[in-house]
């Protein structure tokens, strides 16, 4: 046996150990993170705050005017997380994933933040579209939506803080048109 068939393995492990999602210290590498915002999510579940993770797990994200925090989000700890491919990179140089989530977050911290049109989830489309993600274009629409589809909760507590808000408050519109219906 070749001292290379000896190490493939072991670099495997240190690998996959270094991709290894630990919520409870709010660790995700390689991954799109999401949490609710106060009132905004209630009234629309689909809509919330994002950020992007370094390879390591520290999440970036553009909290407001000239500010991208990190491994502190602005409204809480994440909920909901979509772990990408970082095979699907597609940029040159070392360490093209943290290269572009770094050139992001210090371009977004010369930015004013606007609720509708450059916010966070622009703030990760431009990492995204630096590494060259799946070599297409990222924008907050399109990451809005892939995150809708493949991101999961990080726990049962994640999925009960982001749909029990919204259902309450539907429950207690139907309550008040149907009781002002049946009159």
């Amino acid at each position: 046996m070749a001292e290379g068939d000896v190490l493939l393995p072991v670099m495997a492990e240190v690998v996959e150990e270094k991709m290894k999602l630990e919520p409870e210290r709010s660790r995700f590498p390689h991954c799109v993170v999401w949490t609710p915002i106060p009132v905004l999510t209630w009234l629309f579940p689909f809509i919330g705050h994002m950020g992007i993770c370094t390879s390591s797990g520290v999440i970036r994200d553009f909290a407001g005017p000239y500010y991208v925090s990190e491994d502190c989000m602005a409204f809480g700890k994440p909920v909901k997380y979509w772990q990408l491919d970082p095979n699907l990179v597609y940029a040159s140089g070392p360490n093209p994933w943290d290269t572009a989530v770094h050139e992001a977050s210090e371009e977004y911290k010369h930015r004013m933040h606007n609720l509708c049109c450059d916010n966070c989830h622009s703030h990760v489309a431009m990492a995204m579209n630096l590494m060259k993600y799946h070599n297409t274009s990222w924008n907050m629409v399109k990451l809005c939506i892939y995150s809708l589809i493949y991101s999961r909760y990080v726990s049962c507590g994640g999925f009960l803080k982001t749909w029990v808000p919204f259902l309450l408050l539907l429950g207690a519109v139907l309550t008040v048109v149907l009781t002002l219906h049946l009159r």
